[in-house]
C-alpha cells in the first residue's frame, strides 16, 4: 500500500465511525531509547544511520505487515500527509535522515524511529479507548523489547531524551470536541483547572498548536512514579467528568439560547454549501458547528464519520495530493470550498431521499 492508495481512505479510528459525542479518538505514546546507543539529538548522523537499519530489520521481521516510511526517501508533501494524519509529528515531519515511521495499514500504531527519542510508539483508536490503544502499545513494546535492550534505571525507570518522559514513557491522551463549553465561555476555567491536576490541554495538532474546531487534546504530563494503569485510570476518569461537563454545557445552550445554537448550526451549513473561498481554519470552526448541529440532533444531512474525515481531507497537504498538483493558498481555500460544496451537496440530496 502507497500513501497514494492510503489518501483515498482514512484510518480505521476515522472510518469505524465510534468517535460520536464529545469523544474524537484516543491515542498511546511510549517513548524508549536504546541502551548502547546516543539520544538521536547527540548523536553522530552514521549511529542514527545504525539505530534506523537496525529497527529497521525487525520490523522485517514481524508477521504483521507495516509500512515503511523513510524521511530520507519521503517527498516533503508526503511527510505533511502523514502529520496531517497525525501518523508522525511536526518535528520528524521536517527531517530527512536516518528516520521514520512504520504503519500499519488500518493506520492505529505508527512506531517513529530517530525523532526525539529512538522509538516512539503510538497508538490510536476510536471514541474513549484508552485501554485498547494502551494494549497494542504494550504488545508491540514487548515484541520490540524481545530483540532491542532498552536504556532503563532500576530506579527512575525508561531514559527519555525530555525529562518529563522519563519512567514509564507513557503519554496518553483523549481528542475531545468541546464546542458546548467554548460557546458558554467555560473553557479558560475548564482548562486552568485541568492544568492543577497534572494534566495538559492542548490543541488538535499538539503542543503548540490552536484548539481549532474546538478540538482540544487532553494528556497526562507525569509519567515518573506511576504506573501505566494509574496514568490511564486518572485520565480516563477526568475525561469522563469533562464528558459530563460538556454535555451539561450544550443541555444550558439548548434550554436557555437555543436560537443562538440553531443560529450558530444553520449559518455553518449555509457557507459550507455556498462559500467560494474557505481557509483551514474557518473550515474547521464550521464543521465544528456541524458536528454540534447532529449531536443535539438538528442535523441528519450528514454523519459524523463523515466530518471526522473531513477534518483530515481540507487540510493542506491532503488537498494537494487529492489534485495532484501544487497549489497555493489561495488556490487551497478555492478548492476546499469546492469540496466541502460538493460534501455538502450530496448530504443534501441523501437528506431529501429518506
Amino acid at each position: 500500500m502507497t500513501l497514494d492508495d492510503m489518501v483515498k481512505r482514512h484510518g480505521s479510528w476515522i472510518e469505524s465511525g465510534a468517535s460520536e459525542g464529545p469523544v474524537v479518538s484516543s491515542r498511546i505514546r511510549l517513548a524508549r531509547n536504546l541502551e548502547d546507543h546516543l539520544f538521536p539529538g547527540w548523536a553522530s548522523e552514521e549511529e542514527n544511520h545504525t539505530v534506523w537499519l537496525q529497527i529497521k530489520a525487525i520490523f522485517d521481521t514481524f508477521e504483521q505487515p507495516f509500512i515503511t516510511f523513510g524521511m530520507a526517501d519521503t517527498p516533503p508533501l508526503d511527510k505533511k500527509i502523514l502529520f496531517e494524519r497525525h501518523l508522525i509529528s511536526n518535528e520528524l515531519s521536517r527531517q530527512d535522515d536516518s528516520c521514520g515511521v512504520f504503519v500499519t495499514q488500518d493506520e492505529c500504531l505508527s512506531i517513529m524511529v530517530n525523532e526525539e527519542d529512538h522509538i516512539r510508539i503510538q497508538s490510536l483508536q476510536p471514541g474513549l479507548n484508552l485501554q485498547k490503544a494502551w494494549a497494542a502499545a504494550d504488545k508491540i513494546d514487548d515484541q520490540l523489547e524481545e530483540k532491542l535492550t532498552y536504556a532503563f534505571s532500576p530506579r527512575l525507570g525508561y531514559l527519555t531524551s525530555c525529562p518529563s518522559n522519563v519512567g514509564t514513557g507513557l503519554r496518553a491522551s483523549v481528542m475531545l470536541h468541546l464546542p458546548g463549553l467554548v460557546l458558554m465561555d467555560e473553557m479558560t476555567p475548564v482548562i486552568n483547572g485541568i492544568s492543577k491536576i497534572g494534566l495538559a490541554v492542548r490543541g488538535m495538532w499538539g503542543e503548540g498548536s490552536e484548539a481549532e474546531g474546538n478540538m482540544f487534546q487532553i494528556s497526562n504530563q507525569i509519567t515518573l512514579g506511576r504506573k501505566e494503569a494509574d496514568i490511564i485510570g486518572h485520565l480516563e476518569q477526568i475525561v469522563l467528568e469533562l464528558i459530563d461537563h460538556e454535555l451539561n454545557a450544550r443541555q444550558r445552550l439548548v434550554e436557555k439560547q437555543a436560537l443562538l445554537v440553531e443560529d450558530h448550526v444553520a449559518r455553518a451549513v449555509g457557507l459550507l454549501a455556498n462559500a467560494k473561498l474557505m481557509s483551514s481554519a474557518e473550515a474547521l470552526n464550521l464543521l465544528s458547528a456541524l458536528r454540534l448541529g447532529i449531536d443535539l440532533n438538528m442535523l441528519e444531512q450528514i454523519s459524523p464519520k463523515e466530518l471526522d474525515k473531513l477534518f483530515i481531507s481540507i487540510q493542506p497537504a491532503h488537498l494537494q495530493k487529492l489534485e495532484n498538483r501544487d497549489l497555493d493558498s489561495d488556490m487551497r481555500d478555492a478548492v476546499r470550498a469546492t469540496m466541502l460544496r460538493d460534501c455538502m451537496t450530496v448530504a443534501i440530496q441523501n437528506a431529501k431521499k429518506r
